[in-house]
């Protein structure tokens, strides 16, 4: 039977905030409004980008796309990952 929860309600994704240093993990909703939403997208943090958080809890520093970029923790706490285990490629 297939999942019938609407993707922005998954209850097992977690914002960037709370993944754990060094996690990966995969934009899967983006909160906040139009102008957040645009904006974090232009950094590289559009749906289905792969995330690493490398440190932080007050400012987040993670990279997406090669780069490495900080983030407020309101900021991370309205980007929502679904956290990737495994190896990637």
């Amino acid at each position: 039977m297939p999942d019938s929860t609407p993707e922005r309600h998954r209850p097992h994704d977690l914002p960037l905030c709370q993944l754990p240093a060094g996690g990966i993990g995969r934009v899967m909703n983006l909160q906040g409004d139009a102008a957040f939403c645009q904006r974090v997208r232009e950094m590289g943090f559009g749906e289905k980008a792969l995330v690493t958080k490398v440190s932080g809890n007050s400012t987040i520093l993670c990279q997406v796309n090669g780069c490495r970029i900080a983030l407020s923790h309101q900021a991370a706490s309205q980007i929502l990952v679904e956290q990737v285990t495994g190896r990637l490629r």
